[in-house]
């Protein structure tokens, strides 16, 4: 379960992983190295300005591209809490998911909210609105076992949990 509140970082359609981490910081996996180039081929304001708890929100197919994690793993080292898009390609959302990012599908937070604005997210409500409460969307509700992964931190975790309870 997540509730956060943040700023927006507001991006269009078709944001490929190249734009999220270019390839030439993939020299360095550590996640504190990706975090200071997150979406530096598309913002140069991003590394500097976004704070912890801050939200992406996105057009649609976010994450299109090439398979690289390193893109969920540079979001997640800056501190991005969530991301909400119109749709997102198939293997960036296995990734979030596999990593531990919250990720949501709104058809109309794009058009809703702009870059800059502060909102707040509460998964248990699926719901992203304003803090002043004058805007406010649903989120699409994750299904139940990638909602499982995420809120335990990713498959990892999840899996580590699994086999705890069963005593494997």
């Amino acid at each position: 379960m997540l509730t956060c509140e943040g700023r927006v970082w507001k991006f269009g359609d078709d944001v490929n992983t190249d734009l999220i981490i270019p390839g030439r910081y993939l020299d360095n996996y550590d996640p504190d190295h990706l975090a200071k180039h997150a979406m530096e081929g598309i913002s140069k304001d991003f590394a500097s300005e976004a704070s912890p708890g801050d939200v992406i929100v996105a057009g649609s197919n976010f994450g299109c591209g090439s398979s690289r994690e390193q893109a969920v793993v540079a979001l997640r080292g800056h501190g991005v809490k969530a991301i909400v898009a119109v749709s997102f390609a198939r293997i960036f959302y296995r990734n979030a998911i596999n990593l531990g990012m919250h990720v949501y599908q709104s058809p109309e937070a794009h058009s809703m909210f702009a870059d800059g604005d502060v909102i707040s997210l509460d998964s248990e409500k699926n719901r992203l609105r304003s803090v002043d409460g004058s805007r406010e969307v649903m989120l699409a509700d994750m299904p139940t076992r990638p909602r499982e992964i995420v809120d335990s931190g990713g498959l990892i975790p999840y899996v580590k949990h699994i086999m705890l309870e069963r005593k494997v």
